[in-house]
């Protein structure tokens, strides 16, 4: 089976749905923990030009979370609600607070492929076509590549 090594971002055709899916070499709990640990997860996250500071996390069934990612002064929000966590998948809400009417409900899946390789695979379903298009046309995949090549690295050097 091929590694995905950079994240491949698809529109659903007919429903407001983002799905992604990328490989990493880590297990479905090293990639579970680099979600659910505030400290590892504000390291990799976002772009490289990007900081993140963690306000909130409480990374359990029902608990929220925000951040705050910030470049030469400007800062973005985003905050959600985790719906569910296991040791396989999270599921999720995520609101960027400059529009804070969007909510999107992201579910992501650690897939285990064999001889210490996950699959990541996830799925953002928001509230209409024009919010999908809009965020794909942001250049989404800019700071998910650079984040997840920076969780690349921290698996690599045994941070997470």
């Amino acid at each position: 089976m091929e590694k995905i090594t950079e994240a491949v971002i698809e529109a659903d055709p007919k429903l407001p749905i983002i799905r992604m899916t990328r490989d990493f070499t880590a297990t479905p709990a090293q990639l579970l923990r680099a979600h659910t640990d505030p400290e590892l997860f504000a390291q990799w996250v976002g772009p490289d030009a990007l900081s993140t500071r963690i306000e909130r996390w409480d990374a359990s069934t029902g608990g929220s979370w925000r951040y705050v990612a910030e470049h030469d002064g400007t800062e973005y929000a985003f905050h959600g609600c985790f719906h569910e966590i296991r040791p396989d998948r999270i599921v999720q809400t995520f609101t960027f607070e400059g529009d804070p009417d969007g909510v999107a409900l992201e579910t992501l899946w650690f897939e285990d492929l064999g001889e210490g390789r996950t699959r990541l695979r996830a799925q953002s379903l928001v509230d209409s076509f024009e919010s999908r298009d809009a965020w794909l046309r942001s250049g989404m995949e800019v700071g998910v590549n650079q984040g997840y090549a920076k969780l690349e690295r921290m698996l690599a050097d045994g941070t997470v």
